[in-house]
């Protein structure tokens, strides 16, 4: 099934009365309370790249939550319109992937692949501790020009002072972000590659986080996601794997 069709599947599905008739959930209250924080954040990702081992991002967080407004670090959401308990938004997201020459051998003559941020719309329902949220994000500074389109679904547990949440992702990337973060041109191949132009293709991805607010008095995410990329991806000269993990950390504190 195309990302389209799933995309127009669900926000039918969200619409109907069974769903509407729940609550947010007493459980995503609480592990998304509303105030102004601070705190500190890490990732590591396992990089999917020939030589490439791992990525470890710092991430400091300074941030609002709010009825409308979400701002943490540099990722910000704000609800623009709500209809029949879906909320469509206003997102912007770093993309925290790229390399240079230095980062491994397989990208000996190969043009730098930078950073860049995403922006676009979503939609988000929320009953019952459930969580479903749509989204289709665009590259605003133009790096790659690439498209991605995210189905997130997720539900939260509680056991006595600890949450989880565990997660299912789909995650569309159109032939422009393939290329430019996966594709080698002609005059880029080296000794160890070949020419290659990829197409559009979809990753999935199983998620898992881990919630207290039992640590020096803030509150402490662990989250682990666990990637199966597209043969579009895949299928690159570049890449030697067709899965990876990421963990974050995250610890906040209200001011």
């Amino acid at each position: 099934m195309k990302f389209p069709s799933l995309f127009i599947l669900i926000v039918s599905l969200l619409s109907s009365d069974a769903f509407a008739e729940e609550n947010r959930g007493n459980a995503r209250e609480r592990i998304e309370p509303k105030g102004l924080l601070y705190g500190f954040g890490l990732g590591v990702i396992q990089e999917v790249y020939k030589g490439y081992d791992y990525k470890v991002i710092p991430l400091p967080i300074i941030g609002y939550r709010g009825d409308n407004f979400r701002i943490l670090g540099p990722f910000a959401s704000y609800d623009a319109f709500e209809f029949h308990d879906i909320k469509l938004n206003l997102q912007a997201a770093p993309r925290f992937q790229g390399f240079d020459d230095s980062d491994s051998y397989i990208f000996e003559n190969m043009a730098p692949r930078k950073f860049s941020m995403d922006a676009g719309l979503g939609l988000n329902y929320e009953r019952h501790n459930w969580k479903v949220s749509l989204s289709g994000m665009y590259d605003i500074l133009r790096r790659s020009n690439g498209f991605e389109g995210k189905v997130n679904i997720s539900h939260v547990l509680r056991k006595g002072p600890i949450f989880f949440e565990p997660k299912i992702s789909l995650n569309y990337l159109n032939a422009k972000n393939v290329n430019y973060y996966y594709g080698v041109k002609a005059d880029e191949v080296n000794a160890f590659t070949y020419e290659y132009q990829g197409e559009a293709t979809l990753n999935t991805s199983l998620g898992l986080s881990i919630s207290t607010p039992i640590f020096f008095g803030g509150f402490t995410q662990l989250a682990f996601d666990y990637t199966w990329y597209g043969s579009a991806i895949s299928k690159s000269p570049l890449v030697e794997t067709d899965r990876n993990i990421s963990t974050r950390l995250f610890f906040s504190k209200f001011f």
